[in-house]
């Protein structure tokens, strides 16, 4: 049996505990692991600093720079974990483009709850008052997406057992030694 990728797209709006789970998944899988906001173009980080929220024009060649790099790390035999919001099922759809199988997991909370995140956090170019626009534009996980394999997790659980859950029900594991960097 031929070796598949898997890319775990950890999904959610800004402050949701995107990069804290990714870190934990990859660390325990052993995949490559990338933050969706290193593949901006500086036109879309000034935007977002200024408080400017980015439009579909903005995000598309973002995405397709994503999946290009998914498919890389499947042609060369290796699962991945990415950050990535992934807000609207189009984004989501080109994302699946991607060689090997792609799975989301969408990171969701309340409004309060994330919005006192951002508030926590220093040195990133996403101000806290770009948190509405996202919520306005997050579509949730379809049916069909759960039904392939994609989950929604509540934010309010202990990293560590987001991690647990992500690990259990996807079934998911280290690489293949063979495989592995």
């Amino acid at each position: 049996m031929q070796y598949q990728a898997t890319h775990l797209v950890v999904m959610g709006v800004a402050g949701s505990g995107k990069s804290t789970i990714a870190a934990a998944l990859s660390q325990q899988l052993g995949w490559a692991c990338a933050e969706a906001d290193e593949f901006h173009p500086q036109s879309n980080i000034s935007k977002m600093t200024q408080g400017i929220p980015l439009q579909d024009e903005d995000r598309w060649p973002w995405l397709q720079e994503i999946r290009d790099w998914m498919t890389a790390q499947a042609a060369a035999g290796h699962s991945t974990v990415l950050t990535c919001s992934a807000l609207k099922q189009t984004y989501r759809r080109l994302l699946s483009e991607a060689q090997g199988r792609v799975l989301f997991i969408h990171l969701d909370g309340g409004a309060d709850l994330i919005s006192q995140r951002m508030q926590g956090r220093e040195g990133h170019f996403m101000p806290p008052t770009l948190l509405p626009s996202q919520l306005a534009t997050l579509e949730p996980l379809t049916g069909d997406e759960l039904a392939a394999g994609s989950l929604r997790l509540d934010i309010s659980l202990p990293p560590e057992e987001i991690v647990a859950a992500v690990i259990a029900v996807l079934k998911v594991s280290a690489e293949p030694a063979a495989s592995a960097s």
